[in-house]
């Protein structure tokens, strides 16, 4: 449990006020090698398309209330084999969060 509450504490080092949702989210794409749809975190997540969208937002470079407080953790794509869908990636910079956090994991 210790463990898991690092990461937590670890990703609100980036935002104090970052929900679970969100959180939620970011790991998700981080535990994909190559990304994934927005279908594929809905499906798994249980969320429905305005929640991965707010929470998708939320990492890329924008935020809904500030668009200062975007984290850039994530890019957001047009997913051309079905262009209502999002494909989503780590951005290069935050591989090497998601590799911090699973190392915590993992120790």
């Amino acid at each position: 449990m210790l463990r898991i509450l690092g990461i937590v504490e670890t990703l609100r080092v980036l935002d104090v006020e970052m929900p679970a949702q969100v959180m939620s989210v970011f790991l998700f794409v981080a535990s994909r090698d190559d990304g994934c749809t927005t279908q594929e975190m809905q499906e798994e997540l249980g969320l429905t398309a305005a929640s991965c969208s707010r929470n998708t937002t939320w990492l890329t470079g924008e935020h809904r209330s500030n668009p200062a407080r975007g984290l850039n953790l994530i890019t957001k794509e047009v997913y051309q084999p079905n262009k209502r869908l999002r494909y989503l990636r780590l951005t290069q910079q935050r591989r090497n969060l998601a590799k911090q956090l699973s190392t915590q994991l993992n120790d």
